[in-house]
């Protein structure tokens, strides 16, 4: 018969082999779960870090692109995983903020289902188009979407992608209505705006820096307060006429729920090295993403920054009127 003592004795072996397992980990390969296809904003700065923390913890982070369902495919998988550490997902605003309005049957709960390990980075959406678009600036560019209406393709990496939410609001200032052209990753957007199949983007500055820079597309401004370094002749959306536009997005490191709180620690201690390194702040720097401040980059800190930012996007997408499968 199973007693209560026994049950007792059975949980507090499996409490003292989970501590010790903590205790000796990574003893293999750790997964790092890209939710969006490789070459994108979020698989750039993910390898980046994963790179840098495979040094600290002694195993290699291995990379791996699970693209479905505007990141919320492979946001589900790592909530189900095992909390064993050997499977964390960079989330980002899409996939933990935007979702929770986006999809009425969202089938995680970015508070409840993930142990929080500290936020990765935060970077400025630039307004991009393709270059041969009739546009010089920013100014040029909203009158030639009002102008032409529903003729206008807005690329974007999926419903409820960063790229999707920060044009949704984008649009909704200036007043324009496009035709949206959704893409499995903002990969495959970038690779047709530059191909010139479709007319503009929004997206994080980390992805689509590098063709602004190379002038494969053209850039017209960074949504914050300040001109990026990567792009200094770039103008903000102040300058340009629209200071109402101020976006930051980010991205985020998350293990399932129930992780063990040593291994929570190690990993934390791991992605801190490695913002703290002079590559990744060299990297950074040239894509135009921030290193966070260090109160966000701990897990208490991460998970008050996710309840605020689903508070900042409920309203803007409700107000939008788009739910997933529109």
């Amino acid at each position: 018969m199973f007693t209560r003592r026994a049950a007792i004795l059975a949980a507090a072996f499996g409490l003292s082999i989970g501590a010790a397992q903590a205790q000796t980990y990574p003893t293999r390969p750790v997964t790092m779960v890209i939710p969006f296809a490789a070459g994108g904003p979020t698989d750039v700065v993910g390898r980046i870090i994963a790179d840098q923390m495979s040094r600290s913890l002694g195993q290699t982070v291995v990379v791996e692109n699970v693209v479905g369902a505007s990141g919320q495919t492979a946001s589900l998988r790592v909530s189900r995983a095992d909390p064993d550490g050997y499977s964390f997902l960079i989330g980002h605003t899409g996939t933990h903020a935007a979702a929770v309005a986006l999809n009425p049957k969202l089938r995680y709960d970015p508070l409840q289902d993930f142990t929080p390990v500290g936020l990765v980075n935060t970077n400025p959406i630039l307004v991009v188009s393709r270059k041969d678009l009739p546009s010089t600036d920013l100014k040029s560019l909203v009158a030639y979407l009002k102008e032409q209406g529903s003729k206008v393709t807005n690329a974007h990496a999926g419903i409820g992608s960063v790229s999707h939410t920060t044009c949704l609001l984008f649009n909704s200032i200036i007043g324009v209505k496009p035709t949206e052209v959704p893409y499995r990753g903002t990969g495959p957007a970038m690779n047709d705006i530059m191909g010139g199949q479709v007319d503009y983007l929004c997206d994080q500055i980390v992805g689509v820096a590098p063709q602004a820079q190379a002038g494969t597309i053209k850039a017209y401004a960074v949504a914050q307060k300040e001109r990026a370094p990567s792009l200094p002749d770039t103008p903000t959306t102040a300058e340009a006429g629209l200071p109402e536009y101020q976006v930051q997005v980010w991205n985020a490191m998350f293990l399932p729920k129930n992780t063990p709180q040593p291994i929570v620690d190690k990993l934390n201690a791991a992605l801190v090295d490695a913002l703290n390194h002079p590559n990744t702040k060299t990297r950074f720097a040239e894509l135009g993403a921030d290193v966070p401040e260090k109160s966000l980059s701990t897990p208490a800190g991460l998970q008050g920054f996710v309840k605020a930012e689903i508070d900042r996007w409920t309203p803007v997408i409700k107000k939008a009127g788009v739910t997933m499968g529109q």
